[in-house]
């Protein structure tokens, strides 16, 4: 679960590479997908789909807090310089003036606010997608049944 996790917390939480989730959350199934293939390495049956889901599930949930500790600090260290940009491409528009003002509600929201509501959209869409990486892995890493004696 921890490998999974970690996968999908530190893939979602990072600035550039976090655009792979807009491709049917790829980070996020790829979580669980990881969580059902340590899970089956560590065990000699096959598991069950259903070992796979909850594995999975729980990835999911793990994730979104490993998301919230890397989102929120890079956050707070990013954001002035993503405000700043912001502001010089206003200034540079000229006549936008409903984009500026958009620009100036942006300010309101915080760092910690947008680091809380992509941690709760995170731990939604994660139990969710992650559980199905889960049942995906659990299918495609299953380990031939041993012998009868």
């Amino acid at each position: 679960m921890l490998v999974g996790a970690l996968v999908m917390g530190v893939l979602s939480g990072l600035p550039l590479i976090s655009v792979g989730n807009l491709c049917c959350c790829l980070w996020v199934i790829s979580g669980g997908v990881a969580a059902a293939y340590a899970l089956q390495q560590g065990q000699p049956d096959p598991i069950t789909p259903a070992d796979g889901a909850f594995v999975g599930f729980l990835s999911g949930l793990g994730g979104a807090v490993v998301y919230l500790c890397i989102s929120l600090p890079l956050d707070l260290l990013i954001g002035p310089m993503e405000r700043e940009m912001m502001r010089r491409m206003v200034e540079n528009m000229g006549g936008a003036d409903n984009f500026r003002t958009y620009a100036d509600r942006a300010d309101l929201v915080t760092a910690p606010v947008r680091a809380g509501l992509g941690f709760l959209l995170m731990l939604f869409v994660g139990a969710i997608f992650s559980t199905v990486g889960g049942i995906l892995g659990a299918l495609m890493f299953k380990k031939a049944p041993a012998p009868a004696a």
